[in-house]
């Protein structure tokens, strides 16, 4: 176990939005954070990476080694005006280990451009940011979580905006992680991505939670039960698919 949670209850100002949100999650593993808009995936972001205290419960970590964090945060949050180059972009990753005045040396250097070269932008490394497409910024993005080199990598909406051949190579990366032995926590809407690249889910809506495998918690019962789809879509899904996955998702 590397990350659990007994019993969370988040919420704004003491008015909670989300109740007995209870998961156990170990490295190598990749969770899909499933729900409607407003149903508090980026406010469970935000309380596993500390920056809101929940309202009760808790997060437990296992504490036998230190666990380094890395947050790839929603496109529209990242100022992509700001005049750096994709190469200076991705030895963001690299300041965590570098301290203030921490200088990056060739190592370093190294580490980035192989980064980039991982991301698939190496090419443009020297290009400004006000230049890129939604689909470079977010290989940068990329490139700047594999410098810093986390065992907790916490990715939301990491693919809007992207065309689908970006995608799947992201998408790659995020398997070649969980290979690696690292977690990864993921906002994701798709839900055939959830059974093609999780092996665990957590379903929100309604102020209420379910996880468990994403075979076992995205029927198409439990998505219009927590608003994440309506009884016509359902019965769609149901149609389409029985037969071919047990009345599953997908």
């Amino acid at each position: 176990m590397l990350l659990s949670a007994s019993g969370l209850t988040l919420g704004y100002y003491s008015k909670a939005i989300l109740a007995d949100i209870s998961f156990c999650l170990a490295s190598g593993e990749v969770l899909a954070v499933v729900g409607h808009n407003g149903s508090g995936k980026s406010t469970l972001i935000k309380t596993i990476l500390g920056n809101m205290p929940p309202l009760a419960g808790q997060l437990d970590w296992n504490l036998k080694v230190p666990i380094s964090t890395a947050h790839l945060g929603q496109q529209t949050e990242f100022d992509s005006r700001f005049p750096i180059r994709v190469w200076d972009l991705a030895s963001m990753g690299a300041w965590p280990t570098l301290g203030f005045l921490g200088r990056v040396d060739k190592q370093c250097q190294s580490r980035i451009d192989a980064a980039l070269e991982r991301a698939g932008i190496a090419e443009i490394a020297d290009r400004p940011l006000h230049q890129l497409s939604a689909g470079q910024l977010q290989r940068a993005l990329f490139a700047r979580t594999i410098v810093q080199d986390a065992q907790l990598i916490l990715l939301d909406e990491p693919f809007t905006a992207v065309d689908q051949a970006t995608e799947a190579e992201l998408l790659k990366l995020i398997d070649d992680w969980a290979a690696e032995g690292r977690l990864v926590v993921i906002v994701v809407h798709d839900l055939s991505t959830v059974l093609q690249h999780c092996n665990k889910a957590l379903l929100l809506g309604g102020g209420r939670s379910l996880f468990g495998t994403p075979e076992a918690i995205l029927t198409p019962e439990n998505l219009v039960q927590h608003q994440y789809m309506s009884t016509s879509q359902a019965a769609w899904m149901k149609a389409t698919y029985a037969g071919r996955s047990g009345d599953h998702a997908v």
